[in-house]
């Protein structure tokens, strides 16, 4: 048993409230960090996403994926020139686990692949207890890893030391590009009938920090997409109408379906509303 991984796990299990899966993701998120900063990933690409926002920033919600970008577009990047590194750190923490890609069924300008282990065997080796005593059924668990290899201009990185399940350090977003990631996600993702509640838990963490929009980052980010074309600048008057509409298509009851399982105090939603996120948005500040 390792005891930097036992110890790890105990904690995220005791902030989780002994959701084991849960808890187990995360570990292997870091696991996987560490192994990336073996290389040379972070001279080429920058962390960024919710996982970023909560392992770095504080976000008080689980995370599914790691996500990345290229500093600079390559259509030539190979994820899975790393996935050895992530192996060979996984296998040094006493931890089995597969690395596949993810198949495209479009073109797409992400690469993708999954970190996948059985989830009680996992457990119970960094445990050193038998594999019933969890009580959690067989499943799997997997952690996406994903990376833009076509990367809008405009965001900001820095060099961030996390402290888990060792020190080591790695690039990521800054502040406000991650906001202005979160921003293009509000506003240009295609809900349907299931709102990611996630996205509205996230916008509610930037503005009570105070950590303003890199407004230029997100004009590029919904230019690449096709959500917005005008030849002027994207302005604060025109981003803020944006933000408004799309708070006025919201079914926040079912947003706070999708976010409840994620979070420790569902409770924290009870104030969700059209008129809170109206309030939210005037106090959003611009970098």
């Amino acid at each position: 048993m390792n005891k930097a991984l036992y110890d790890l796990f105990m904690q995220k299990s005791a902030n989780n409230n002994e959701r084991y899966e849960q808890s187990l993701a995360e570990v292997i998120q870091s696991i996987a960090l560490l192994g990336l900063s073996r290389t040379n990933f972070f001279e080429r690409s920058a962390f960024y996403g919710g996982t970023a926002l909560r392992i770095l920033y504080g976000l008080d919600r689980f995370s599914e994926d790691l996500d990345f970008s290229l500093l600079e577009p390559d259509p030539d990047f190979k994820l899975m020139e790393y996935y050895h590194a992530i192996a060979v750190e996984l296998k040094g923490f006493g931890l089995n686990a597969e690395i596949y890609e993810k198949q495209k069924s479009v073109q797409t300008s992400t690469e993708s692949a999954f970190i996948k282990t059985d989830t009680i065997i996992a457990i119970a080796a960094i445990t050193g207890k038998p594999e019933s005593s969890f009580g959690i059924p067989q499943g799997t668990t997997k952690v996406k890893f994903e990376i833009d290899i076509n990367p809008p201009s405009g965001a900001k990185t820095e060099m961030k030391y996390c402290e888990e399940p060792i020190p080591f350090s790695l690039r990521c977003y800054d502040l406000p590009s991650l906001f202005a990631g979160k921003m293009h996600a509000l506003l240009a993702r295609s809900w349907k009938n299931r709102v990611k509640g996630r996205d509205w838990y996230d916008y509610t963490f930037y503005i009570t920090k105070k950590v303003p929009v890199a407004l230029h980052h997100l004009e590029a980010r919904l230019r690449q997409t096709g959500h917005y074309s005008e030849t002027k600048p994207l302005s604060k008057e025109v981003f803020i109408e944006m933000v408004k509409a799309r708070i006025m298509s919201i079914d926040f009851e079912n947003a706070k379906k999708d976010v409840e399982r994620f979070i420790q105090r569902p409770q924290d939603l009870d104030v969700w509303s059209k008129d809170f996120f109206m309030y939210l948005t005037s106090k959003i500040e611009i970098q």
